[in-house]
This record gives structure tokens, C-alpha cells and sequence, in this order.
């Protein structure tokens, strides 16, 4: 099998090294850049599986970075922040980041977040998605084998955990769930993250499922537990 293949971004020489040790020995082939900019030229002239991405690096930042990995496919990123920095991390996930961890982190934590991102990123949840067949709603489809999300026929792009996210609750549909068990069952390890997470990928699933004017709402909030997947319609 292929070695899968994860970008390391860090400007400090000291954390590239530690996680290239720590991803090296578990299989992983890595490469290491130290800014922003080198990072796009390296994601010009290949495509790795991940990328572990620090926000807070010289010339183009994290964010930058992120946003255009992002407006170009469905790469998996993780972000690395400062502990505390809550609003950066918040917006790194609304540009698409599929989860983050906090500095200084442990390195045996940050190999199980790669693991469980590109393990969820090819479809290999407990939902067995692949086994599944397409799930049909008014203006919606979920098609399972290509990963693939359609509304009104317009295939519509999403991240690969926005789509887990998405999955887990349409093919549940009508279940309540809280913030805690959408972590467990989406993200798929034990979660030391914030709960907002949740919220950000709702909110960016909304936005892209229900924009504007449309007139069916998929995702709702059930206030004081969680969210829940159920076809309404607006009345007129």
C-alpha cells in the first residue's frame, strides 16, 4: 500500500521534527515547510493526504493558507493553535479546517488526530458508509459511495467532515443528538476539542445546504441539547 503522505507547516524547527518523528514511525511520509508561501508552492507541485497546518506563520499566515487549500479541493487540514486563541481556531474552522490542536500538544494525541481525519476523509467510519445506499430528501441526495452531496441536482462541495457530519445526522433523521455524541460518532476518537467545533460545521453546512431562499430547512437546533436532521418546509 502507498504511504499516505502529510505536509507538515511550522515555522518552529523543533516542532517539525517531533511530529515527523512521531508520523514517520507510524508509516507516514512527511514534508516539512517553514511559511506560508512555501507551503502553496509545495501544494502546487504535489498533493499530500493532510496537512498539519500552524496558523501563526511568517508572511502568508495559516488562515491564508487554509482558505486557498481550501477554495482549491477537499485536502484535510489540521490546525495547530496557541492554547486560548479561540477566535483564530474559530475561524479556521469556518474556512474549512477539519479539526485543530491546542499548543503544546502531545504528540501521540496529534498521531491519532491524523489517523482518525484520513481515516474518516476515505469513508472508513462506523456508519459504513460504503454499504449504504444513496439517502433521498426533498431537494437533497446523499450519495455514500462518491461522497458526493446534491441539491436540486447541483452537486454541492463539501469538506470530508462537513459530509460525515452531514451523513451521520441525515441518516439518522429525526434523532436528537447532543454536541458530545456528534464529537464521538463524527470525529470518531475521544475529542479533547471545544464543542463549538460542532457548531462552526453546522453552521458552514447550513450556509452551503440552506442558503438563502431556499425554501426547506435539513439541520435544526434543538435548543439545550443539540441538533437534529429533519425536512421542513418554510411556510409561505
Amino acid at each position: 500500500m502507498e504511504m499516505q503522505r502529510v505536509l507538515v507547516v511550522d515555522d518552529d524547527s523543533n516542532v517539525c521534527e517531533l511530529v515527523s518523528l512521531y508520523l514517520e514511525r507510524e508509516g507516514f511520509a512527511i514534508e516539512c515547510v517553514n511559511d506560508g508561501q512555501a507551503a502553496l508552492d509545495t501544494l502546487e507541485r504535489t498533493s499530500p493526504d493532510l496537512i498539519v497546518l500552524d496558523l501563526m506563520l511568517p508572511g502568508v499566515d495559516g488562515l491564508e493558507v487554509c482558505r486557498r487549500v481550501r477554495k482549491a479541493g477537499e485536502t484535510p487540514i489540521i490546525m495547530l493553535t496557541a492554547r486560548g486563541d479561540d477566535v483564530d481556531r474559530i475561524l479556521g474552522l469556518e474556512l474549512g479546517a477539519d479539526d485543530y490542536v491546542p499548543k503544546p500538544f502531545n504528540p501521540r494525541e496529534l498521531v491519532a488526530r491524523v489517523k482518525a481525519v484520513l481515516r474518516r476523509s476515505r469513508g472508513g467510519n462506523e456508519t459504513r458508509q460504503e454499504d449504504q445506499r444513496p439517502l433521498q430528501f426533498k431537494g437533497l441526495t446523499l450519495d455514500p459511495m462518491g461522497r458526493v452531496v446534491r441539491m436540486d441536482k447541483e452537486e454541492i462541495s463539501l469538506t470530508p467532515k462537513e459530509f460525515d457530519l452531514l451523513w451521520h445526522l441525515a441518516a439518522h433523521s429525526g434523532r436528537t443528538f447532543t454536541r458530545p455524541e456528534l464529537l464521538e460518532s463524527v470525529w470518531g476518537y475521544d475529542y479533547y476539542g471545544d464543542e463549538r467545533t460542532v457548531d462552526v460545521h453546522v453552521k458552514r453546512l447550513r450556509r452551503k445546504i440552506e442558503p438563502p431562499g431556499h425554501s426547506v430547512r435539513y439541520i435544526h437546533t434543538v435548543w439545550g441539547v443539540g441538533y437534529k436532521f429533519q425536512v421542513d418546509e418554510d411556510p409561505l
